[in-house]
């Protein structure tokens, strides 16, 4: 958002996530400050509780006493602060590094009326001007005023005009400029992007005339050869497209959640799908987040079965291995299920080359070793060599 503020002297990044930055003390009426925010800016966009309301006044500059500066606390052309906030954090959970900002500043600017801070602001008794002001404004008000404090709350635009016009005035060296700060006054969490996911799907689900008709039948495809390109990914190492394929299998997800929310009968959302495998997961780690104990992996391992064979009660073992597989993989998790319960079986004997192939899936697993991974090396080193062929040719 600085678009080039990051390289002048005069600017320095706020320190939301550390200790607070030492600002001058302040003095101010008794009593709450009434807003100066209007209506509009009660009507919070995107999140799910209804903000606080309060009754507007107009705009304009603020005129509040203002205590004795010391020099370790004050920048003598005072400073300019760019209050940034993640529209994925509820709205009013600052930093306190910002509460303090905002509420010890000579004025609060922001150019959105429907901004979803607004409310809560005006709640805790700061007052905010509407207003788009200009570089060279807000310059001329910090050091005619003998060192003002300055908050400008970024829209979700940016403010382009404003740090353009700011990096303009600190990239001449003509002047001298208050401290340009940009202080973050909400970070996302972990996961928050995928928020972001869900609201995009939303919206093209509703919009394109592609998307908005599929099923999960037309999707099934698009699926397979996701996990296929992913699976490529990691054989050849290629991280930005590991990156990449992950993320198309998201979508695949999320989009098929998104259907489902659709269907007349039984709906559930990807918020469901989350909450399925979050309580799957839970309940499978006993020794995480219960009171058993595990080791090592062979522990793991024989949690999760002992809890997964409670939760299916299953009457073969062949219940849950989808035929559809490739036929080594198919091959190979059978010869995995009869391994691990112990069932006397033999493999079953004939003529032809697929019950070699069974046999070498069975020895493989039994061997530690996935036969469709080992058959997929071997298939890309005899592409190597055909095409080093090709080449000698």
């Amino acid at each position: 958002m600085l678009r080039g503020l990051g390289a002048c002297p005069q600017f320095r990044e706020g320190a939301g996530r550390g200790k607070a930055r030492r600002r001058r003390p302040r003095t101010r009426p008794k009593g709450p400050r009434r807003s100066r925010t209007s209506d509009a800016a009660g009507k919070g966009r995107g999140w799910g509780r209804s903000p606080p309301q309060a009754e507007a006044t107009p705009t304009g500059p603020t005129n509040r006493p203002r205590a004795k500066r010391t020099l370790d606390t004050v920048n003598d052309s005072g400073r300019i602060i760019l209050l940034t906030t993640s529209h994925r954090v509820a709205p009013g959970l600052l930093s306190w590094p910002a509460w303090e900002a905002l509420r010890t500043a000579d004025r609060v600017l922001c150019a959105d009326p429907a901004h979803p801070q607004l409310p809560y602001l005006r709640e805790a008794g700061v007052e905010v001007e509407h207003a788009t002001a200009t570089a060279r404004e807000l310059v001329d008000h910090c050091v005619a005023g003998g060192g003002r404090d300055v908050v400008v709350l970024t829209t979700a635009e940016g403010d382009s005009a404003l740090t353009d016009g700011l990096a303009r005035l600190a990239g001449s060296g003509r002047e001298d400029l208050p401290a340009l700060e940009l202080l973050p006054g909400a970070y996302d969490l972990p996961g928050a992007r995928l928020l972001d996911l869900v609201q995009v799907m939303d919206r093209i689900r509703a919009a394109c005339p592609w998307t908005g008709i599929r099923t999960h039948e037309d999707l099934a495809k698009y699926g397979l050869e996701e996990m296929y390109e992913l699976l490529e990914a990691i054989e050849t190492g290629d991280r930005e497209a590991l990156r990449e394929e992950l993320g198309d299998v998201l979508l695949q997800v999320v989009f098929h959640a998104r259907i489902a929310q659709d269907d007349p009968d039984e709906p559930f959302s990807v918020d469901d799908v989350a909450g399925t495998i979050v309580d799957k997961l839970v309940h499978r780690h006993p020794h995480v987040f219960g009171d058993e104990s595990a080791e090592t992996p062979e522990d793991v391992k024989a949690h999760w079965l002992r809890t997964k064979a409670d939760e299916k009660r299953r009457d073969s073992v062949t219940e849950g291995v989808p035929l559809g597989q490739p036929a080594l993989a198919l091959a190979a998790k059978l010869a995995s299920r009869v391994r691990t319960e112990g069932i006397g079986v033999t493999l079953p004997s004939g003529d032809g080359v697929g019950y070699e192939l069974l046999a070498l899936a069975a020895r493989a697993e039994a061997d530690g070793v996935d036969p469709e991974t080992a058959l997929r090396a071997a298939a890309r080193t005899y592409r190597d060599a055909i095409r080093a062929a090709e080449r000698a040719g």
